[in-house]
C-alpha cells in the first residue's frame, strides 16, 4: 500500500510538472513529504472501513465519498491555512505540534497493543436503543471526519516540517498536492477493500468454475487481509510516532538517543553489506518502534489512571 500511495503523489507530481516548469521542486517535495507520512496513511486507510460495518451495502461508497470530502475540507480548509500561518508567523510552534501529534500516534498504537495482549480496557456498553439509518449513517460520517481530522493533522504536519524553508507559495502548492493526493489515494484504497466482499460475492455466483473459485477466493481472504491491514498500521503508528520524537529530542539538544540508534544501523549495516541498506533502515525503524511503544504505554497508563466520567 505505501508505495501506491506515493505512486499516486508522483503522478500529481506529474501533471505539476506539465502545468509549469518552475513546479519541478515543489513536485518533488510533495512526493517526499507525502511519503514520510506514510506511517499515518497506513492507519487512516486501516481505521476508516469500520466505519461502514452494519450498514447497507448500497451506502457504503456513498458514506466513503462523504468522509472523503469532509476529510478534503479538514486538510484544506483548516489544516493548510492553519500550518502556514503557523509557518509564517510561529515557526517555533511546529517541532512541539509534531512532538505531540507524535505521541497521541504512539498512545493509539500502544492502546491497539495492549488490548490485542490483555483484552479491552473499556467498560462494556448495554445495546443501544434501534436508531435509524439515516441518523445511524450521519453518526458513523461525523465519527470518522473527526477521526480523520486528528489524522489529516499529523500528515500535514509531517509534511509542512519538510518544506518548511521553502517560500510560502511553495508550502501552499505542496501541502495541497499532498491533501489532495492521500485523500484520493487513502479512500480510493479504503472503497475498493470494502466492495471487495461484494466483487467476490458477485463473482461466486458465475457460471464459470474458475471464475467462482476466484469469487470464493476474495471473500475468504478479506478477513485476513484486513487483520493484516490492522497490524500493519498499528506498527507503523507506533514506528513513525516513536521516530517524530526522536528527532524531536534531537531539534532540542537531547541527540544521543537519535545518534545511539543511527550508530546501531551502521553496524548493522557494516555486518551485512549486501541487504546493509534495508537491515539499517530496520534497526532504526525497531529503536523507534521501541521508543513510540514506551512512550504510548507510558501515556495509556497515565490516562488509564484518571477516573472517568460517571464512575
Amino acid at each position: 500500500m505505501p508505495s501506491g500511495l506515493v505512486a499516486l503523489l508522483d503522478d500529481v507530481a506529474g501533471i505539476a510538472k506539465l502545468a509549469a516548469a518552475s513546479l519541478d521542486d515543489i513536485g518533488a517535495a510533495a512526493g517526499k513529504a507525502g511519503s514520510k507520512a506514510v506511517g499515518v496513511v497506513i492507519d487512516d486507510a486501516a481505521v476508516t472501513p469500520r466505519y461502514v460495518t452494519g450498514l447497507s451495502p448500497a451506502r457504503e461508497l456513498p458514506i466513503i465519498a462523504k468522509i472523503a470530502l469532509g476529510s478534503i475540507r479538514n486538510k484544506v480548509l483548516i489544516l493548510l491555512p492553519a500550518g502556514l500561518a503557523m509557518s509564517a508567523f510561529a515557526p517555533w510552534l511546529l517541532t512541539p505540534l509534531l512532538m505531540l501529534g507524535g505521541t497521541y500516534l504512539c498512545f493509539e498504537g500502544a492502546e491497539k497493543v495492549i488490548e490485542a495482549l490483555f483484552g479491552s480496557h473499556h467498560a462494556t456498553v448495554e445495546e443501544a436503543a434501534p436508531i435509524d439509518a439515516v441518523a445511524l449513517e450521519k453518526e458513523k460520517v461525523s465519527g470518522a471526519v473527526r477521526t480523520d481530522f486528528i489524522l489529516s493533522a499529523e500528515i500535514m504536519a509531517i509534511a509542512l516540517a519538510d518544506v518548511a524553508t521553502q517560500p510560502i507559495l511553495n508550502q501552499a502548492i505542496v501541502l495541497a498536492l499532498v491533501a489532495l493526493g492521500i485523500t484520493v489515494g487513502v479512500y480510493g484504497v479504503v472503497a475498493l477493500i470494502v466492495k471487495v466482499d461484494d466483487i467476490g460475492l458477485n463473482l461466486a455466483e458465475r457460471s464459470n468454475a474458475g471464475v467462482r473459485a476466484l469469487g470464493r477466493g476474495m471473500v475468504k481472504a478479506m478477513p485476513p487481509v484486513m487483520k493484516t491491514l490492522t497490524i500493519v498500521g498499528t506498527a507503523a503508528m507506533i514506528w513513525v510516532g516513536g521516530g517524530i520524537l526522536l528527532h524531536g529530542l534531537e531539534h532540542y539538544g537531547l541527540a544521543a538517543p537519535q545518534h545511539a540508534l543511527e550508530h546501531a544501523g551502521e553496524v548493522a549495516a557494516h555486518a551485512w553489506p549486501v541487504a546493509g541498506g534495508f537491515l539499517s533502515w530496520l534497526v532504526m525503524a525497531a529503536g523507534a518502534g521501541v521508543v513510540g511503544l514506551v512512550a504510548g504505554s507510558i501515556v495509556a497508563g497515565v490516562l488509564h489512571l484518571i477516573p472517568r466520567k460517571g464512575h
